[in-house]
């Protein structure tokens, strides 16, 4: 028997505000336990929220990447439940009327190009963070009331190829437009995905579970697959009973564990917040939000491969990150021509990323002083790219770093002279083989004589003098 897998995602980013969104504490992230909290946001009675504007301007950006029908009065209220996290019992969210509901997004995915239709996107205060440590479980208040936007999918999903895919396109929409940094390490994106496995040719849904925990895209496709062959394993096999729930994923266990029942809406007995006021969002308010938006990734797309001549290969994947796009506008803006930013993007920097979730940033300034002391013949392409990992790392200065280690290029005839001749006699055999014919021997050489000058020696110089002396 055939069984697909039927999935929707629930996506949870943090908005890009200073502030939390019914108080004035700070929103950023790295804080001490508790060092921005307030009586308002852990839950004192008495303290009446007050919305933070540019939290909504940032739920209208989100609305008008994802095509979405933005709701022309918007209202909060309130979802009820019980968790040590939550101060005040409930969650301050939007349910009857959230900012914009019938998006979409379209993907690229193996099986081809697909929209998947997005239910709704609305606006909700996040909870705080639980960490259990010696046999105690510890409260931080710090993330509780930050700004939120929950996008809400449909249930379109049909494999983890394209959840990924949805995932990366979704980043790549609001990071462009300014909307989050959406970094999952740091919890700025989050995602749980809704999962149901059925009959192929079935109508029918089948027991939906929700996965949660997954802090990157390898591991939500790992949970997708492991979930997805339970779920035929209990209908195929009866290895056991599905049941609506909330499971836990373990990546290193490779595993999801049961967390709680799986709750329906009237669970969270919503009910409106009457503590604020609806908000009128008018035309004249989205186009002013509409009008501010940055470049996004498909017009710097199609700007990089019109105007600046890149390949659609190399542009796309300089836009589908936002950190990348502004690496190389950073270069650009600094003389670096286009194409040789690409090449230094592509081919050097991405090499020096190894996390997944990584966001690769770099100082511009120092990376276009090494670009140009490359092009100028100041210093080799080898030892750049030694002294560009320290610059991703470490953050030196380039320039100082190459003058004070004395690591600029040698054009001195004699000390080239000396190098070259050095190995020709070390390496009588290949020489010979040069002269039979044999090129490529001449790329051998020159690595060793780069090797004998710590890399130091004009490759240009290196190159016509080995020639020179080989052919006479």
């Amino acid at each position: 028997m055939k069984y697909e897998v039927v999935m929707g995602l629930e996506v949870h980013v943090e908005l890009a505000t200073a502030s939390k969104l019914f108080c004035s504490c700070g929103a950023g992230f790295g804080a001490q336990p508790n060092e921005h909290v307030c009586p308002a946001c852990c839950g004192m009675p008495g303290l009446l929220p007050v919305l933070n504007k540019k939290a909504v301007e940032l739920g209208i950006a989100a609305a008008l990447v994802t095509g979405s029908s933005i709701t022309p009065v918007m209202r909060f209220d309130k979802k009820n439940y019980y968790y040590p996290d939550l101060p005040t019992g409930y969650q301050i969210t939007q349910f009857f009327a959230p900012i914009c509901t019938d998006g979409h997004v379209d993907i690229e995915a193996d099986a081809g190009a697909k929209r998947i239709r997005l239910k709704q996107i609305h606006i909700e205060e996040d909870a705080g963070k639980l960490v259990h440590m010696g046999g105690a479980s510890l409260v931080d208040y710090n993330r509780a009331g930050v700004p939120l936007a929950e996008i809400v999918s449909q249930p379109d999903f049909r494999s983890a190829d394209e959840v990924v895919a949805y995932l990366q396109k979704l980043r790549a929409l609001l990071t462009f437009a300014g909307v989050s940094d959406c970094k999952m390490q740091e919890g700025s994106m989050r995602c749980d995905v809704n999962l149901s496995v059925r009959q192929v040719g079935s109508e029918t849904l089948g027991t939906r579970t929700e996965m949660k925990n997954m802090n990157s895209l390898r591991a939500i496709a790992r949970a997708i697959e492991y979930e997805t062959q339970r779920h035929i394993d209990a209908l195929e096999y009866g290895t056991e009973e599905l049941v609506q729930e909330t499971r836990r994923w373990d990546d290193n266990a490779g595993e999801s564990f049961s967390m709680r029942g799986k709750e329906d809406a009237t669970d969270y007995r919503y009910f409106p917040n009457s503590d604020i006021m609806p908000i009128r969002i008018d035309e004249e308010w989205v186009e002013k939000v509409r009008a501010a938006l940055p470049e996004s990734a498909e017009d710097k797309f199609a700007r990089m491969t019109g105007e600046l001549g890149i390949s659609a290969k190399d542009a796309g994947i300089l836009t589908n990150s936002k950190a990348l796009a502004d690496i190389f506008d950073g270069l650009t803006g600094r003389d670096v021509p286009p194409r040789l930013a690409t090449a230094w993007i592509v081919t050097e920097l991405l090499a020096l990323g190894s996390e997944e979730n990584e966001d690769i940033e770099i100082d511009c300034a120092g990376f276009a002083g090494l670009i140009a002391m490359v092009s100028r013949k100041e210093l080799s392409r080898a030892v750049a790219k030694k002294v560009l990992a320290l610059l991703y790392k470490e953050n030196i200065d380039p320039v100082a770093y190459v003058k004070e280690h004395n690591l600029g290029l040698v054009s001195d005839s004699s000390f080239i002279e000396e190098a070259v001749a050095a190995v020709l006699a070390r390496n009588a055999d290949a020489c010979e083989s040069f002269r039979a014919g044999n090129e490529k021997v001449l790329g051998f050489l020159m690595g060793q004589v780069m090797a004998a000058t710590a890399g130091k020696a004009d490759p240009g110089a290196v190159r016509a003098l080995l020639r020179r002396s080989l052919e006479s």
